[in-house]
C-alpha cells in the first residue's frame, strides 16, 4: 500500500511558516526540514495559496500564514491539498456471488462514513497554533 505524505507534508510546512516568522522562509529551508524536494514544497504551497490558507509574492521568499494560526484547521489543511479526500477505502472487486463478498461493501461503507464524519469532526477542532504550541512545548 501507498501512503501519502502530503497533509503530513502541508501541516509541517505551515507549522515551519510560524515557527521560523521572519527567517528563512524558502522552499529550499522548508525543504530541508521535511526533507523532500523544494519543488513539492512548492507545490504544497501553491495549493495552500490557492486556499488562501498562505500569502506568496512570485519571487520572493517570504510566504506567510494568510490569517492567525488559530483560525487555520487541520480540515482546511486537508481540503486545500489536491489528494484523495477519503481516509478509508473499501475494495470494489469483490465476489457477489459469495455472501460476504456480496454484502461488504455497503456494510463498510456505512463505517468508513462513521469515521471520515468522525475525523472531519477532529480536525475541524484541531488549529495549526495547535500543533505548533506542541512543538514548542518542552
Amino acid at each position: 500500500m501507498r501512503y501519502s505524505y502530503k497533509f503530513s507534508d502541508a501541516i509541517h510546512l505551515l507549522a515551519y511558516l510560524v515557527v521560523h516568522e521572519g527567517g528563512d522562509c524558502s522552499s529550499k529551508a522548508i525543504a530541508a526540514s521535511i526533507e523532500v524536494n523544494p519543488s513539492v514544497v512548492r507545490k504544497l504551497m501553491a495549493d495552500l495559496h490557492h486556499a488562501n490558507i498562505i500569502d506568496t509574492q512570485t519571487g520572493k521568499a517570504r510566504p506567510s500564514l494568510a490569517r492567525p494560526a488559530n483560525e487555520i484547521t487541520l480540515f482546511a489543511v486537508f481540503c486545500a491539498i489536491q489528494m484523495d479526500h477519503e481516509l478509508l477505502h473499501v475494495d470494489p472487486a469483490t465476489n457477489p456471488q459469495e455472501k460476504v463478498g456480496q454484502r461488504i461493501q455497503p456494510v463498510l461503507s456505512h463505517y468508513y462514513a462513521q469515521i471520515q464524519d468522525a475525523a472531519t469532526a477532529e480536525m475541524r477542532r484541531i488549529t495549526i497554533d495547535d500543533i505548533v504550541q506542541q512543538i514548542n512545548h518542552k
